[in-house]
Parts: structure tokens; sequence; C-alpha cells
């Protein structure tokens, strides 16, 4: 009866507020009090009673009113964390006053007239005069040191250190909260108890933290993706004597989260994991506090001495978000191995299979560990080093490539399409990466691809083609990150399976129609990545691909066909007919599907209805790149432009990007109603460049011999060939190697951009118990149905 009562006076407060027309005092405590002291509601509770309407409606009629509720909500919340909330009463305020915060912000931020309102200090609020307005912090600085402290606060959101209850309480001032890290992990070793109240009080306030930090999602995306988030500037600076253990509590609560738990079947249906929620929370503030363009910072350098701490002390001051910095920092092995094995465990978790259906747990936050897991290889380069030194990147790999293949036929999922594929171009722009996808492929999990015997690259390779060949129209522009990543690690691929080459070679066959080819202005582009990855395993790798040397033998026309590309107006008319009658982008037929894997579903598209946000446009991949070569002792050095120049003038000048550059712009000929037109002129001047030197080398010598073979002992059997090509070899037949050519992702403030939107996205649509931001006016994005 008295929750009843509680929500019942809760509500007839509110509704006070919302009638009144002149404006409550500040210190008529009787009438604020009703909004935290008296009530046991709950953040649904809130969220019910305190309805969008009237709140925009106090905001627009009684502003003053609405000023003083932040102000008194926030000063009760500064209370708190001053006096250690000791009662019960005071824990329940402060909970009270966070629910009612986190509720009303967006509100506050969707209005551009209320935007500087928590920067400004409140003059003589809830003080007999004004005379320590000089001093007065901003209503958000107050706001947000409040909700570090509280969250080291013992007995509330941490474990008190007191060994007795005749202790006298630990001062939250004097406190050192570096003792209070929430989990084990980076440096920290101690593995408190778990509770499972402390572990509601962190989510509540770092819901209310995540809401603070939300003001991002009410302004446009900006050219200048260097505009900081105030909140997030101040919450990660100095300013915060708690920013070290803040940012190692999260990080250590998400890395050492073990949904699975001790493996009993169905064990989260009958127990309630309180953890899951922080965690999910912590992973959301931790990639909003590291929302930082390293393409305008210098990050610092990590020399590798150790110095028995977990951040490196020896090396030069980084970025003033402290959290960035401490990120970049970390450089022991054991910290690496324990991020690393956290992030690789929870991201396979959706792919846990099990004999019995449902009974194990599925995490829902991968896209958010995807963006922490973008962050970690991009501000701290010794742990994108590590993550390559051994076959664990593989771990990071297979749940990637499960999710591409999960979601290319779901519209509503292309931004985690785009993040998947921007991970494995970073990857792939390292040698070691390559080397790692020889590894076999064992471990069998459940896709909708064809069956195949091979390696980690047979997958990458067979996941690549499935998505070109089958995912919706909105992944074009991706086609040309896809090819990069398989033209990075050609060099040194040592053995694809026949499934595998097939699948490359249907792609060049479908690219290189003519009426692909002659389509869009860009189109040519990928013949020529497929090229460079044909003559990258031909000269680096020859030995061990017979599988490949026999599918070049077998498809030899599609490359004949390109050496004879037609270039007269006649034959390009006739191609764009053709493309007229067959819409379809490529061609699925001999494609050789096959059969899929045991237990794998289909890649379905979204239900109807499915919300969505948008995405701002990607650079182009000539944008998102830099170009190394490898030299003969395996270094990379960046190419000057000079150099650049010099191989461009023999090769493609890859500059798709789909939305985010105009056809008209690059096209030799426009017609007047601004629709691109191939010319004859046009076609020449990239045709004679196509790479196929070595690859009609190789045909000249091998075609007759296979032949020959053929002939003279009657082969039908392709095993006998290839068992001939096995033991085959074109040294000295082959023109000299070409060097070796890598696409190094490198940061800009286009993705910076990208990501933001994207994260902001994530998060605006995974929190929904309860809505924070639904219905509210974002510009950031679109929301969307599919």
């Amino acid at each position: 009866m008295g929750t009843a009562d509680s929500k019942l006076n809760f509500r007839k407060a509110v509704i006070q507020l919302t009638t009144k027309t002149q404006p409550v005092e500040a210190t008529d405590d009787a009438f604020w009090d009703q909004f935290w002291a008296d009530s046991a509601t709950s953040v649904q509770d809130v969220f019910a009673l305190v309805p969008a309407a009237e709140i925009r409606a106090v905001r627009e009629e009684s502003p003053s009113n609405l000023a003083t509720l932040c102000y008194k909500a926030v000063e009760k919340l500064v209370q708190g964390s001053e006096s250690g909330c000791h009662s019960e009463k005071e824990k329940q305020i402060v909970l009270n006053c966070c629910r009612l915060l986190t509720r009303v912000l967006p509100y506050i931020f969707e209005d551009p007239d209320w935007r500087g309102f928590f920067w400004s200090t409140v003059p003589g609020a809830g003080q007999e005069g004004g005379e320590e307005d000089e001093n007065a912090r901003p209503l958000a600085e107050s706001l947000l040191l409040a909700i570090a402290d509280l969250l080291f606060c013992p007995d509330f959101t941490v474990q008190s250190h007191r060994k007795s209850a005749a202790d006298s309480a630990e001062d939250i001032h004097s406190l050192d909260s570096c003792e209070y890290i929430w989990e084990a992990g980076v440096g920290f070793a101690h593995s408190p108890q778990p509770n499972y109240t402390h572990d509601l009080n962190r989510t509540e306030l770092l819901k209310l933290l995540l809401t603070c930090f939300s003001e991002a999602m009410y302004l446009p995306p900006a050219p200048d993706s260097n505009s900081a988030n105030p909140w997030v500037q101040f919450f990660c600076s100095t300013e915060n004597r708690h920013a070290l253990p803040l940012f190692t509590s999260l990080l250590n609560i998400v890395c050492a989260y073990d949904p699975v738990g001790y493996g009993i079947p169905y064990n989260h249906l009958l127990f309630s994991d309180y953890r899951e929620p922080l965690v999910e929370e912590a992973a959301q503030v931790l990639i909003v506090t590291l929302d930082y363009d390293s393409a305008t910072s210098t990050s610092p350098t990590l020399d590798g001495t150790t110095t028995g701490t977990a951040m490196d002390d020896a090396d030069p001051p980084g970025p003033e978000n402290l959290f960035v910095n401490y990120l970049s920092r970390i450089h022991r092995e054991e910290d690496f191995q324990f991020i690393l094995k956290g992030v690789a465990r929870l991201l396979s978790n959706p792919l846990v299979q099990t004999y019995l259906p449902n009974s194990a747990k599925k995490i829902q936050f991968h896209q958010e560990l995807l963006v922490l897991f973008w962050k970690l290889c991009d501000f701290n380069k010794k742990f994108l080093f590590f993550v390559l030194k051994s076959s664990d990147v593989l771990d990071i790999l297979v749940p990637i490539l499960f999710f591409l293949n999960d979601a290319r036929a779901d519209q509503s999922r292309v931004g985690l399409m785009h993040i998947g594929v921007f991970i494995l171009l970073l990857l792939s722009g390292e040698r070691n990466f390559g080397v790692r996808l020889n590894k076999p492929y064992s471990v069998r999990v459940p896709m909708d691809i064809p069956v195949f015997t091979g390696t980690h690259a047979d997958l990458s390779l067979v996941v690549f083609h499935k998505i070109i060949t089958s995912g919706h129209q909105r992944l074009q522009p991706l086609f040309d990150c896809l090819l990069t990543i398989i033209v990075n690690v050609s060099p040194y691929l040592k053995s694809l399976s026949m499934v595998a080459a097939n699948k490359l070679l249907h792609l060049l066959e479908a690219f290189s129609t003519t009426w692909f080819l002659f389509s869009a202005v860009q189109n040519h582009h990928l013949v020529f990545f497929l090229l460079e990855v044909f003559n990258n395993i031909i000269q680096y790798q020859f030995d061990g691909n017979s599988n490949l040397v026999y599918a070049i033998i077998r498809k030899r026309s599609v490359f004949h066909q390109l050496a004879n590309l037609p270039t007269d107006v006649p034959s390009i008319h006739k191609a764009l007919q053709r493309r007229r009658r067959t819409p379809d982008t490529l061609s699925r037929t001999n494609s050789q599907e096959g059969v899929s894997m045991e237990g794998s579903c289909p890649a379905a598209p979204a239900e109807p209805g499915t919300l969505k946000t948008s995405l701002v446009a990607t650079p182009g991949i000539d944008k998102l790149t830099e170009k190394s070569q490898v030299s003969e002792d395996g270094t990379m050095k960046s190419l000057e432009p000079s150099l650049v120049g010099a191989w461009l003038r023999t090769a493609p000048q890859p500059g798709r990007s789909g939305q985010a550059c105009t056809e008209q712009q690059q096209s030799p000929t426009a017609s007047a109603g601004g629709q691109w037109n191939p010319t004859p002129d046009w076609v020449l001047s990239w045709k004679s460049k196509l790479p196929l030197q070595t690859i009609m080398r190789l045909l000249q010598v091998l075609v007759p011999q296979v032949e020959k073979i053929c002939i003279d002992k009657g082969l039908t059997d392709e095993s006998e060939i290839l068992k001939f090509l096995q033991h085959g070899t074109l040294v000295g037949l082959l023109p000299v190697p070409h060097p070796i050519l890598i696409r190094k992702y490198q940061a800009n403030s286009g993705t910076a951009m990208w990501f933001r939107t994207y994260m902001w996205g994530v998060i605006y649509l995974r929190n929904v118990d309860p809505p924070v931001w639904y219905d509210t006016d974002v510009k950031l994005f679109e929301i969307q149905r599919v």
C-alpha cells in the first residue's frame, strides 16, 4: 500500500508543478521534497509518472520552475556525495534525484534556448545572499563531480573497508578511490565480493552520466568533428579526482564479465543476472568517454618500458581526455591478455552453440564491444600489435565474420556491417594479420555459407563473397573496403581452398561484365583490386595455391575478355542496354553455392517497422587508407607522393564512396540531365592500365601444358590436374615481382564523425527500458523505420 501511496503523492507533485503558473521558491523545501524524499519510485515509475508532454509544458510555460527542479535535484546529489549517504533515506533521495534528472535532461538538451542552462551558475538559489556566486561552479560541473563521488561511495556503490560496525565510517573526501576499483583486472588485483545492490546503484548513476553526455545527440553532425562534448571533456579532465579508478572500473567490469557463468544450462532463466545491465551501461559510458578524434591529436607513442604500474609513466603527456590518455598508456602484457580475452569471450557469446536450445545466455551489446575494440586498437598501437602477435586475433575475426554474414540482408544493421569491415581493414594493414589467416579453420560456427575445408582466409573470402553477392543495395559502398582487405592479406595466403578460389573468380566474372563496368564511373576499380589479388598470390605464394591457379585456367576466358574489352560507342551502348534488361547488381548464377553449414539459418531481412538510425557518409577508400610499400626485410614504408603518383600511372585510383562523392564530380562526360555517360576515351584511359601481364604469362605457359597432359593421359579428373599444378613452377617465366603495396587505415575526421553518429545511434536504440531518448528531438541522426 505504501508504494501505491508514494506513487500517488509523486504524481500529485508532478501535476502541481505543471499547473503552477507562479514560480515556486527554491527555499520551499516542503514542495520540492515531494519529488524525492517520500517516494520509493523505480526508474520505470518516474518515466511513466512524468510524461514528455508535461516536461515540455513546464519548460515552455514555467521555465523558472523547471530550472529550480533541476537545481534542487543536483543540490541533493551534491549533498549526498558530501555526506557519504550513510542512511537509507539519503540513499533513496540520491536514487530518486538520479531518476528524475535522467527523465528531464533530454528535454533540456532538445531546446537550443536551454542548452547553456547547465553551464551557468544559479544566482542566489538556496542561499540567503549571492556572496558565494563568484566561486560557484556551473551546475553541470557540480552534477558530474557528485556522480563521480557517488560512484565510489562506501556501502552505496562500493564495499566499505570498515572492519566492524563499531568502526567510524570512511570519510568520502579523504578516501583513495583507487583502493575501491569495482573489479580485478587492469591495475587492480583484488576482486571485490559481488553485491547486487551496489551493482544496481552503479547502473542508475551510470545511466544518468550517459544522459548527461547525450547532449551530443541534439546537435547536427558537423564537418568539424573536433568540437568536443563539454560534458565528456570536463568529466575526463583532471578536475575529476576519480578519473583513473573509474576508467579502470569500467574497463575491468566489461572485460571480466562472463555471461555463461558456471555453464549450468538455463541458469539465466533461473537467476536474474544483475551484472549484465551494469556491464552494458559501463560499456556505453566507456565508448562515449573515448569519443575523441585521434586524427587531430597526437596520442603518446609508447616506448615499451615497464614501470610496474598499469599505465606507462615514462611516456610524454597524451591527450587532455584522461580516459583516452590512460587507454593509450596501458602496456603490460597481462593487461592486454585480460582485455583481449574478455572482449573475445563476449563477442563470441552470441555464437555459442549448445545441444539444448536457448540454454545459454546471449548478450546483446556486441556493437558497443566492437566500438570499444576499435578504440583500443586506434589509441593503443601496442595493444594492436599484441592482438596480432598470436592466433588470438582469430578469436576476434570469427565473431566479426559471423555478425557480417548474419546482418548482410538486414537494412537496420548497416552500421554493424560498416564497423565490422572497418576493424578488418585496420587489422589487414599489418602483415601479421595476413600470416595468421593461414591457420586452419576448425571451429564450426553455424553460418549460412557453403561447407568448405580450409583456413581462416578461406572463411573470410567465402563470407565476403556472400556479402557482395547476396547483401542489400546499401552495402555497395563497402565493396571497395572488402576487396582492399583481400588485397592487403593476399601476398601472405599460402593455400586457398577450391571453394574460396572459385568465389574469387566468380567475383571477377561478375565485376568484369561490360554492363557492370560501364554502368558507374568507379566500378572498374573493383576489377583492378581483384587483379592485384591474383598477381600478389601468383608472384608471392604460387607454390601452395594450385587450386587458385586451376580456377584461373578454367576461367581464362574472363581474362581474355578483359584484355579485349570493347571501347567503341556501339558496344558501350549495347552493354548499357543489357543492364536495363537485367537490373540485378551482380550475377548470382555460377557461384556454386553448394550446401550451407549444418544448423545455420539464412540471413534474414529486418522485420517491417524495425527502428534504425541514419548514418553520415563514410569517406572513400582513398581517404580511409594510405599506401605503404613492403620492403624486402618485411618493414613497411609510407609511399612518398611522387612515388604514389608514379604507381598510380599503372594502377587504379580507388575513389568509390557510395554517398560520399557524386559521380558527376568524377565523370569524364555528363549529359545535360546530369546523368553520367561512359565514353571510348574514358574506357581506354583505364583499360590500358589493367595489370594483366602476370596472369596472361601464367596462362601462356600453363594452359598448353595442362591441355597436353589431359590429351596424353586421357585425364578427366581435376585431382590429377591439381597434382600436376602442385609440382609445377613458373620460376624465371613470370615478369619481375612487383613491390607489395598495403593500404593501411589512416584516422581522419570523416570516420570520427561516422563513429560518433553510429555510437549514439546504437545507444539510442538499445536504451528502451526506460526509453531515455525515445520521442525527443534528436539532431545527430534521423530515426527511421525499415
